[in-house]
């Protein structure tokens, strides 16, 4: 039977996203000085202020003022009139070390089984499907390309001059009988604008604008007929929007960050958190995992769950779920056993496998942290030597330039050792 799916993103000026960027941009800074940081940050964002708090462990010592300037700025919030500005926004920090009773369950040496143990307890997910190219959903993948078209064109500043920073899209897809993406039923777009005339005529410009120019830039025109419904900006103009509009906080979008509600979600958000939390590395690892599998012909369909328990270092279990897509003759629960037999999903082992030490987490907090092509690129790192000089810590910074790797947890590396394993 046919039926419909739907999923939506946002833009990095979505005022939850501008708090999700400003975390992993403090993150980042940290942990290019220390990459053993621990790192717990969380943002809010409202009118004219940003608030930063959490728990944080770290020899780094970074400037938290340029750091938070430097990300809206970036994102596009450089003028007076959103009400939330770059150069002039109010900026607090209550940022106070991480717990003890945490950490000697998380450092290595000190856990139940002396490895280093998981930082909470917690359920995460991997999906993967051949939907799309990047084994995507095709909603949320569509979604994605529509905010992130609307950015480069506001950026670009040479079409839709008219474009400001917030916007959210969302995409229903219609599916055939055999569960396979027929049509696109239904896009929606609303996008932030200047005020620049009566509202019927600016609305109908910027509609004609989103549907001649962003629609068809990324979504296949096969999937597009004239039996599908448009609705931009439906409720009329928006152009007080971002922080101001609406306030923001970190980890309000974990769907968006994630499947776009396709699989399932553990409920942990990402952003801010150093890889030690596994509610943001294990999802990694559990993604990197369905991801590989489905690309090697396990399945075209696969959810991966792990759970884990604070302070241990394996998985207290691993569950497979392929939607009854399997291509070989073996239970859903077989196939979560040859996954453990492949991939190692200790935290210790996670973090080394995935290259999670690094300052790689900012490319991560707009446009979803999965279906993203990795790369690599040279980055500027600050390492932090302290050492002891009459009884006083004297730390000396030294700047290096290394080649790191990111969203490394899609790549497609093991498909040959699931071929092995699978006999594929």
């Amino acid at each position: 039977m046919s039926y419909l799916f739907t999923s939506e993103s946002v833009s990095e000026g979505h005022p939850d996203k501008v708090a999700d960027q400003i975390s992993d941009a403090v993150l980042d800074a940290m942990l290019a000085q220390d990459p053993h940081s621990r790192v717990a940050c969380e943002t809010m964002v409202t009118t004219g202020l940003v608030v930063v708090a959490g728990e944080v462990t770290t020899k780094a010592t970074v400037d938290l003022q340029e750091i938070v300037r430097k990300t809206i700025e970036r994102i596009g919030y450089t003028k007076a009139e959103y009400m939330f500005e770059a150069h002039s926004c109010g900026i607090l920090t209550a940022l106070h070390q991480q717990s003890p009773d945490i950490a000697q369950g998380v450092d290595e040496g000190k856990g139940l089984d002396k490895e280093q143990g998981a930082g909470d307890q917690g359920m995460m997910f991997g999906y993967a499907t051949t939907e799309t190219p990047e084994y995507m959903p095709m909603a949320l993948a569509f979604s994605h390309r529509l905010v992130k078209k609307l950015a480069e064109l506001r950026k670009k500043g040479k079409e839709l001059t008219y474009l400001r920073p917030d916007a959210k899209s969302q995409v229903t897809i219609e599916y055939d009988d055999n569960g396979k993406p027929k049509r696109v039923h239904t896009i929606v777009v609303s996008t932030q604008h200047d005020d620049f005339g009566k509202e019927k005529e600016m609305l109908k410009k910027i509609k004609e604008d989103i549907i001649s120019k962003v629609i068809p830039a990324v979504i296949p025109k096969k999937y597009l007929d004239d039996k599908t419904i448009y609705h931009v900006n439906p409720t009329g103009k928006f152009v007080i929007g971002g922080p101001h509009g609406d306030s923001g906080l970190t980890g309000r979008k974990i769907i968006v960050d994630t499947y776009g509600g396709k699989g399932a979600h553990g409920g942990g958000a990402f952003s801010g958190k150093d890889p030690s939390k596994v509610d943001r590395s294990a999802a990694y690892a559990a993604r990197h995992i369905a991801k590989n599998m489905v690309a090697a012909g396990v399945a075209d369909e696969m959810l991966v769950q792990v759970a884990y328990a604070i302070g241990v270092s394996k998985p207290v279990s691993i569950t497979v779920n392929t939607y009854g897509t399997a291509k070989v003759k073996l239970s859903d629960a077989q196939i979560a056993q040859k996954v453990g037999s492949i991939f190692d999903m200790r935290p210790k082992a996670i973090v080394e496998r995935l290259g999670l030490k690094n300052p790689i987490y900012s490319e991560t907090a707009a446009y979803g942290h999965m279906g993203r092509d990795p790369f690599k690129k040279e980055v500027e790192l600050n390492f932090v030597e302290i050492k002891e000089n009459e009884g006083k810590r004297e730390e000396i910074r030294k700047k290096v330039k290394k080649q790191l790797e990111f969203f490394t947890w899609e790549k497609l590396d093991h498909v040959d050792a699931v071929k092995k394993e699978f006999k594929l």
